[in-house]
């Protein structure tokens, strides 16, 4: 009689974990994931581990008001406990056992029925600055945290990298009074998101809110209190902020099956499935194909960490569905490589924003490979936008305090129609009337 109650509850237990989400890393992607688990309908047990003590929080804030002290932290407005999702924090996940389908943890291993790879991206480091006083990061509720007294004293501030989180630090620092000096190495900003000429009438922006811009320098060294660049020059600092990019956290899945691609990014499938069967990754450490653009995407933003856990989620509970339906003996685990009815493909339009020197800079779309922008507007005024077009249809837009603009860009780009690039580039069109 009690070896028989052992069979079962064995049995019993074996279900458990086969019909078990395990999402991996708890910001935006990871907790929408598991949010969009319960609300498609999955009733398996879902459990999500952050890396961090804190509860999980939202990051675009850190920047901004939690940086400034307008708000102590940004946590989701989630109840994890009534979704019934188990919230496991300061779970630090060190290795991946497919085979196994277990997680490695300082913990003990975790087992999994399906597993979700949301762990975004980490900050790259300036070389040699590791460890000296009053360099920083910004991407961590404790990096804001360490930050906002820099800003309150009012201290002299160096920013290295002048990229979207650089200028965006740069505007809280002059916001809150401190002297701002931003080192580029490249020769203009935003270097790697934007051509040069789209570019450069937000250069003209540093100078406007006072702060001091160095482009085409690299930064040699750095000591406590000032650093030395390349061609020379000291600057003081009473704090060093760096900012110069971010690589997907996926360090600790080397050697695990799961394929990498050259940047470091989990290489997905259409669904976001990766080359391992039971395995999804989404936000900023995937990338995924886009038929939309015939190119691998990898996108670093918001709102690709809020859209692809719902395609993730609907996948899982289609392929649930069918396991059932089939009657197989594992019928409770979903596997991802299996053939059948599944989610929708993931191919987004990327969208993203950001606000700096006063204005609310957006884009929706992707303009690699696209044709000569076409301006809507002067690039001198305070509001302005460029289109980009490819095989005579709207491939990205990139407004500058004209949200109608993204908006209606952001539709025209998903329907894919052909707009006339005379109208296009007319700023008193309305964009949703281009088309032809």
């Amino acid at each position: 009689m009690v070896r028989v109650g052992r069979v079962s509850e064995q049995t019993e237990q074996t279900e458990h974990t086969q019909r078990a989400v395990v999402v991996v890393g708890a910001g935006m992607a990871g907790v929408q994931t598991a949010v969009a688990l319960r609300e498609q309908g999955w009733t398996g047990p879902v459990t999500l581990l952050g890396a961090e003590p804190h509860q999980p929080y939202d990051r675009p804030p850190l920047s901004k008001a939690v940086l400034l002290g307008k708000a102590e932290d940004s946590a989701f407005d989630v109840d994890f406990e009534g979704l019934d999702i188990e919230l496991r924090l300061g779970v630090e996940v060190t290795g991946l056992r497919a085979a196994e389908r277990e997680l490695d943890t300082e913990a003990g291993p975790v087992p999994y029925g399906v597993l979700v790879l949301a762990t975004g991206a980490r900050p790259l480091t300036l070389p040699g600055a590791e460890g000296i006083p009053g360099v920083h990061l910004l991407r961590t509720l404790d990096d804001a945290a360490r930050l906002r007294p820099v800003l309150a004293a009012g201290s002299a501030v160096v920013v290295v990298g002048a990229g979207w989180i650089g200028a965006e630090f740069a505007t809280a620092a002059r916001e809150a009074g401190c002297e701002v000096t931003v080192v580029e190495a490249a020769d203009r900003v935003l270097a790697g998101a934007l051509p040069a000429e789209v570019a450069e009438p937000m250069e003209r922006w540093y100078a406007q809110a006072g702060a001091s811009l160095l482009t085409g320098v690299r930064v040699a060294s750095v000591e406590a209190g000032r650093v030395l660049l390349a061609d020379g020059r000291a600057l003081a600092a009473g704090a060093v902020v760096v900012g110069i990019g971010a690589r997907p956290a996926t360090d600790w899945l080397t050697g695990s099956e799961v394929e990498l691609g050259p940047d470091g990014a989990v290489v997905a499938d259409g669904h976001l499935r990766t080359s391992v069967p039971g395995v999804y990754a989404v936000g900023d450490c995937a990338s995924f194909p886009s038929a939309r653009y015939g190119a691998r995407l990898l996108v670093h933003h918001w709102d690709n960490a809020l859209q692809g856990p719902r395609a993730v989620a609907a996948d899982i509970v289609a392929r649930a569905s069918q396991a059932r339906d089939s009657a197989a003996p594992d019928a409770a685990a979903p596997d991802s490589a299996a053939p059948g009815p599944a989610g929708p493909v993931y191919d987004p339009v990327p969208y993203f924003w950001s606000e700096q020197f006063g204005r609310f800079v957006q884009y929706a779309g992707h303009h690699g490979g696209a044709d000569a922008p076409l301006w809507r507007g002067d690039p001198a005024a305070d509001t302005w936008s460029v289109c980009w077009l490819r095989d005579g249809a709207l491939a990205a837009v990139l407004a500058v305090g004209r949200p109608r603009d993204l908006a209606q860009g952001r539709r025209l780009i998903e329907s894919g129609v052909a707009v006339d690039p005379a109208k296009v580039a007319d700023p008193a069109i309305a964009l949703k009337s281009t088309v032809l």
